[in-house]
């Protein structure tokens, strides 16, 4: 994080008095904003105590500073959010129109501090558009987000969409009020660092989407925690423009519903280039999973279907989980469009076991057109691997052990052309 801000160029919003905390402080930190922003930038400060406020739009060069102690809170009144359809065209035109923190083609733009935005999400109830996003940022450059707390979102939490250059570091997110609760979105945007934070949410704790035709690429996340309701890390669901260049590294996982660790293609888009290591996971019900599916679903409603994208290169090491649940996890492709080049090392998964013979003969449905999940196919064949549709698969050091008796074997594979193995219990 930065350094507190100690320069002439603050201007700094006056301390409410507590009978006027209720009433939105709009007008007033928009007009601190616009005048940091109208002298070439500076940094607005907040003081401690609860600031309600309707939406906010952030500028360039413009650094909201939050205090110890300092709460900006989303005001519960809907009518206090402004429709901003955004300058881009994607599938989130479906979710929302309204955000607290809003940006648009805004260059260096910064929210620190060691305050908290709190989004009162549990006051608005109903479909995606009455629910708005805490901080959505569209098509801005150099983004700067780092030490504060964001809490209890009635959407989203965090929305970058086609940004540029965006940097996310020691940030707390703690936000299970309403549905939908992601606790980052980085979506079609590049050259992401996203580090030192400590991410507990009611849905995808980092998740990473491509909702136009345009690729993630260039993420770095490192040294979080992560937990949720859903999954801890994952590639899609929407995922049109696809993914490049993707790193997960020294991460823990834990209490997570779905899986820790899901790379999904589904709507078209390549996968191409991830590579995960040193993750400890504890109280995951699937470690790993890896779905190349054909849902293709368009960008916008009304457009082209898309396309059977590509899943491929993928390496996953130094892996650890504790608690995991019975189904296994799979990689699965379809039959014509395998995955591609997927390296497994030094992987030690515990699972709870319980299958049954009847389990290890499944064969389990193709489900293409299925939202990918890591229970779509049921209760696996294998108790710890499960793959088919494959081309290109490298197993080396691979330790799968269950909690009771399973009649299932450790691994089995379907359709898979180019097999390597190493201390891997392959039958």
């Amino acid at each position: 994080m930065n350094d507190v801000p100690t320069r002439r160029d603050i201007l700094a919003l006056s301390a409410a008095a507590p009978a006027l905390q209720a009433a939105p402080r709009t007008p007033e930190l928009q007009k601190l904003i616009d005048a940091a922003a109208a002298h070439g930038g500076g940094t607005v400060l907040i003081p401690p105590g609860r600031h309600v406020t309707g939406t906010l739009m952030m500028r360039s060069n413009v650094r909201l500073w939050l205090e110890p102690g300092a709460v900006i809170e989303g005001s519960r009144n809907l009518a206090d959010y402004k429709v901003l359809a955004g300058p881009v065209r994607g599938y989130t035109d479906n979710y929302t129109d309204k955000s607290l923190i809003h940006a648009e083609d805004a260059v260096n733009v910064s929210i620190e501090g060691r305050g908290t935005i709190d989004g009162q999400g549990a006051a608005f109830k109903g479909p995606y558009k009455v629910r708005p996003y805490m901080i959505r940022m569209i098509r801005c450059r150099d983004v700067s987000i780092s030490g504060v707390t964001i809490k209890d979102s009635p959407m989203w939490v965090q929305h970058y969409l086609c940004c540029d250059g965006v940097a996310i570091r020691g940030i707390t997110v703690r936000s299970y009020v309403n549905q939908n609760n992601d606790g980052i979105d980085i979506d079609s945007s590049s050259r992401v660092r996203i580090s030192d934070c400590d991410i507990s949410s009611g849905d995808d704790a980092i998740v990473l989407k491509s909702t136009t035709m345009e690729p993630c690429r260039d993420v770095t996340v490192t040294n979080s925690t992560l937990s949720s309701h859903c999954n801890a890390f994952k590639l899609g669901t929407e995922t049109n423009g696809g993914f490049e260049e993707i790193v997960l590294s020294n991460c823990t996982i834990y209490d997570t519903r779905l899986a820790g660790i899901a790379l999904e293609i589904v709507d078209g888009g390549t996968m191409d280039g991830v590579a995960i290591s040193n993750v400890s996971m504890r109280n995951v019900v699937a470690p790993v999973f890896l779905r190349l599916g054909d849902r293709a679903r368009p960008t916008v409603d009304g457009g082209p279907e898309q396309p059977v994208g590509r899943l491929r290169n993928v390496t996953i090491s130094g892996v650890r989980a504790r608690g995991a649940g019975m189904i296994g996890c799979a990689i699965a492709g379809l039959p014509g469009h395998r995955i591609e080049n997927v390296s497994l090392n030094d992987l030690r998964l515990e699972f709870a076991g319980g299958g049954t013979a009847e389990d290890a003969s499944r064969v389990p449905e193709e489900s293409a057109d299925r939202y990918p999940e890591f229970k779509m196919f049921g209760t696996l064949p294998a108790y710890g691997i499960y793959g088919r549709h494959i081309r290109g698969l490298r197993l080396r050091d691979i330790e799968l052990v269950t909690a009771q008796l399973d009649a299932r074997p450790p691994i089995t594979l379907s359709d898979v052309e180019g097999l390597t193995t190493d201390n891997a219990p392959v039958r």
